[in-house]
């Protein structure tokens, strides 16, 4: 697992644009498409997962699961 480059140590806190330009890095290289259209369509587009599930023709769980596995990996990749 490699880790989101920034540009040095800020201390604590980074500033919002690096926190920003690390969680578009993750979403477009790290996550699968899947987990990506879920995480987008879930929190950027409002979407209801039923909404989600209905368009791809899946179960509400496949969606659920796909959205899970994306935070955790956000999570996983952003730690400090």
């Amino acid at each position: 697992m490699r880790n989101i480059e920034y540009s040095g140590y800020l201390g604590p806190y980074l500033p919002q644009s690096i926190q920003k330009k690390r969680v578009a890095n993750v979403i477009d290289r790290e996550l699968t498409p899947l987990q990506r259209e879920a995480l987008v369509g879930f929190y950027l587009q409002g979407k209801t997962i039923t909404d989600m599930a209905r368009e791809r023709g899946v179960n509400k769980s496949t969606i659920c699961r796909n959205l899970k596995r994306a935070e955790a990996r956000l999570r996983r990749y952003l730690r400090y």
